[in-house]
């Protein structure tokens, strides 16, 4: 007796297997067990082309025995058709005890196409699909591919995807796979909306999350391009940031994304409910662990009576507190915060408990995907290893540092148990991304005119956490070249080690009549003392040079020669006093000459200045490139005189307060302030002065303010000063009126400040120097080349007058780079300052 059987997907064979009862339709028969438990004597095999007879029949595995029962036959069918390798099974039995299983074998793909894929490579689709050439053709797996490669397109911003595969037919049972694609537009977020928020406006919430409008300039960007992803995670963007500022109930509750046929796009809304706004009422420390004093942790809390409730703030502080207890021998010690809300006074009293953890110890530290960068790079960013103590607090530092590195696109760390139960093994999974930077960088600004650079540079050098630059600027009026290495961990310590070689040239402007030319070298060491506060030590050795333009060296002043042209000073000594009007002697004074000060820098050739000096910073910003709170404090000191020509002592400090007001205004204070003493018998250079315009107060020019040599034949530069001081305020607002990714902000200021207390050369003795155009000023004691004698005619204004001015400005954070233009109109000045109302500045990187 011969039965037929198609089975797909093994649904009979369970059925059977697990005893449930089969009811049969009308007119269908069906097979006694008793018959389909006869012996199967042998197997054949039909319709097979690629795939061995025997390794189809190695599917049917025999029982105790050697008999193939029933069971065994259904479990090589499902298994068959598991493979893939088949369009469809069949299994007959055959007389004598024969069981014949016939077979229609799936296509060979033969190649894989795709077309009308623009926006993606066919590398990365190729890579992204199951279906492969000289693979197995499934109809399955076509439709999975068809589905992946249209949810690639969507988390790139474009819906309106199509995705239509196309099987041909070729012979000896080949196929090949093209799959046509129609991209359609880029699907962006049309609008972002916000409800519940009271506290803060829109505005404000839009410059939280990284999600951001369609605008004429999305094109530079993706942040407008629809990702769930992206704002599943702006919702705990703005969680973390209302908990900031003290929201200690708030919750995102939803985010909800509608798309719009008509602007084809999405429209986003995010609802919140902020709850209260807390202060902190009382701070208080508790412990289990004997002989352990909680309140000698209080040095480490970041929590303060009386300010917002600030959950980044408390969860610093067990950080530190749950280190410094380890250090101090307690390394199991756990350190949970709590806080009891009183919703009347709104405040939360906050409990800091120490307590001893489970004693769970680091077995080891697994590190996946990091293609490139070495082992060693990432393991020093962990202040553990294997066989330590487990600290949640330590691991959590050591994924923040892995993140901060930018070598990585994700970085998650995760346990796993252990051998054994006090036992946990570390994973740390990473991403790897690009680290390397080629950039063409323009810009245009009214003191250095049109600037161009080129550089190139890597964060990862040779995967070893090196950082390598090297750059060439071209412009106007400045020119050079810079090469930067970065040593991040020198010998294995936590101590950064740079490496500067730099060469600047500066030419004349309608500012300075003089240019520089500067070659240098500088090492550096820098410290992180804590998270807000780093240190750098430096030692600079550069040689420097003055250079003048023709016009101011046209003509040739050696006394008793036929060009010979007296100075005005000169010409008033003889008697009778020379008329230089009637002689025509006016010579290079007819345009100017430079000050005495430049003219002896100019003598004195090049001068090597050897300096240590170090740089104390402290930052609590919220935002490095655009702060809304926090306090920026640089205090820095050089001395010149390890060896070298000069010596000096240079200080300055600098700080910059940021504060949130209302309606989106941010507040901004800032201080600076220096001073240069002489060291030694040196004197002072004018090049060591410290010299001031705009950046000390907006609407004077470059070197502007302070002391100003005022022979009016002279070029009247300016000399710099001693001491300086500035004091600004200023208020930066949003346009409301215009979208949030445009990114631009106004500004009004007033500024104030002083330089004064020129200490450089008034006059410098000669002696047996020929009179010309670098010296034309001095006067021997007989009209003699080689006579000795004094240069004089320094004439210099240095009156303590407070600058002052106010104005308005525009900041533009641009696709090209930040951009300011700000206008300010002096309301104090010296007599001599010079003034320029409107600068610009900016760059880009392209």
């Amino acid at each position: 007796m011969k039965f037929g059987l198609r089975l797909r997907g093994g649904l009979l064979a369970t059925l059977i297997m697990f005893g449930a009862p089969v009811v049969a339709p009308v007119g269908a028969v069906l097979v006694s067990s008793s018959a389909l438990a006869q012996t199967v004597q042998s197997i054949s095999v039909e319709g097979n082309r690629r795939v061995e007879v025997e390794t189809i029949r190695s599917y049917f595995k025999p029982g105790p025995g050697g008999h193939l029962d029933q069971g065994a036959i259904d479990d090589g069918l499902k298994a068959l058709i598991e493979t893939g390798l088949f369009q469809d099974v069949k299994i007959n039995r055959g007389a004598g005890g024969q069981l014949v299983v016939s077979v229609v074998e799936n296509p060979v793909i033969g190649r894989i196409a795709f077309e009308g894929n623009k926006k993606i490579k066919d590398e990365q689709l190729t890579a992204e699909v199951q279906s492969k050439a000289r693979g197995t053709f499934s109809r399955a797996m076509v439709q999975s591919d068809t589905l992946r490669i249209a949810e690639i397109y969507r988390r790139s911003g474009r819906y309106d995807v199509s995705v239509v595969p196309e099987i041909i037919e070729q012979p000896n049972n080949r196929v090949d796979l093209v799959f046509t694609i129609n991209e359609g537009a880029k699907t962006g977020v049309k609008s972002i909306e916000f409800v519940g928020n009271n506290a803060f406006s829109s505005y404000r919430l839009r410059d939280v999350i990284k999600t951001r409008e369609t605008n004429l300039l999305s094109f530079l960007g993706s942040g407008d391009v629809y990702d769930p992803d992206r704002v599943e995670a702006d919702r705990d963007l703005i969680r973390r940031f209302y908990l900031k500022n003290g929201f200690a109930d708030v919750q995102v509750v939803a985010a909800l994304t509608e798309y719009d046929p008509q602007k084809k796009g999405f429209n986003v809304t995010f609802k919140i409910e902020e709850g209260q706004q807390y202060r902190v009422g009382t701070v208080d420390f508790r412990t289990s662990i004997p002989n352990f004093d909680p309140s000698t942790l209080r040095s480490f809390s970041r929590v303060n009576v009386g300010s917002l409730y600030n959950v980044e703030a408390v969860e610093k502080s067990v950080e530190e507190m749950q280190i410094e207890a380890s250090r101090r021998g307690y390394a199991f010690a756990v350190v949970r915060p709590g806080g009891d809300r009183n919703f009347d006074a709104h405040t939360v009293a906050v409990v800091f408990n120490i307590d001893e953890g489970p004693r769970t110890y680091i077995e080891r530290i697994n590190i996946r995907g990091n293609t490139r960068t070495r082992d060693y790079v990432i393991r020093r960013e962990f202040d553990i290893s294997e066989g330590d103590a487990y600290n949640r607090a330590l691991v959590d530092r050591a994924e923040r540092r892995l993140k901060n590195l930018d070598y990585f696109k994700s970085v998650k760390i995760t346990t796993e148990p252990g051998s054994s139960s006090d036992r946990v093994v570390l994973v740390v999974d990473l991403e790897e991304k690009s680290t390397g930077d080629f950039s063409v960088s323009g810009g245009y600004s009214t003191t250095d005119g049109a600037l161009a650079e080129v550089s190139v540079s890597e964060r990862n050098l040779l995967g070893r956490g090196l950082f390598a630059k090297a750059s060439v600027t071209y412009g106007q009026y400045a020119r050079g070249y810079s090469l930067s290495f970065v040593e991040p961990y020198l010998l294995d310590y936590r101590v950064a080690l740079g490496l500067d070689l730099y060469q600047r040239q500066q030419l004349s402007n309608s500012f300075i009549s003089y240019g520089t030319k500067t070659l240098g070298f500088s090492p550096r060491l820098g410290f992180a003392l804590r998270e807000d506060l780093s240190l750098q030590l430096r030692y600079s050795i550069y040689q420097q040079e003055i250079t003048l333009p023709s016009y101011l060296s046209n003509c040739n002043n050696i006394i008793g020669s036929s060009a010979f042209n007296p100075s005005p000073a000169f010409a008033a000594t003889q008697t009778p006093p020379i008329d230089l009007t009637s002689t025509g002697g006016l010579g290079c004074y007819s345009d100017g000459e430079a000050s005495l000060p430049v003219r002896k820098e100019l003598a004195n050739g090049k001068t090597l200045t050897s300096a240590l000096g170090y740089t104390l910073t402290y930052n609590t910003l919220d935002n490095n490139k655009n702060p809304n709170d926090g306090l920026l404090i640089d205090f820095k000191q050089d001395f010149a005189g390890v060896g070298g020509d000069v010596s000096y002592l240079k200080t300055a400090a600098d700080a910059k307060y940021y504060q949130s007001l209302i309606s989106d205004i941010v507040g901004l204070v800032h201080l600076q302030g220096g001073i240069l003493n002489k060291i030694g018998s040196k004197d002072l250079r004018m090049l060591d002065h410290f010299q001031m315009g705009p950046n000390l107060v907006r609407g004077f020019a470059p070197n502007g303010i302070g002391p100003r040599d005022i022979n009016p034949y002279d070029t009247q530069d300016a000399l710099g000063g001693t001491k300086y001081w500035g004091a600004s305020l200023e208020l930066q607002m949003p346009f409301w009126f215009l979208p949030k990714e445009v990114g631009l902000k106004g500004a009004v200021y007033a500024d104030a400040g002083g330089l004064y207390d020129y200490q450089g050369p008034t006059t410098w003795s000669l002696t047996g120097e020929t009179t010309t155009t670098k010296n034309s000023n001095c006067i021997g004691s007989t009209i003699n080349p080689n006579s000795t004698g004094t240069c004089t005619g320094l004439v210099y204004d240095d009156s303590r007058v407070i600058r002052s001015s106010v104005g308005v400005g525009l900041i533009w954070a641009s696709p090209f780079g930040p951009l300011r233009f700000d206008y300010a109109v002096p309301l104090t000045k010296g007599k001599y300052d010079r003034t320029q109302e409107f600068r610009f500045g900016g760059g880009t990187s392209f």
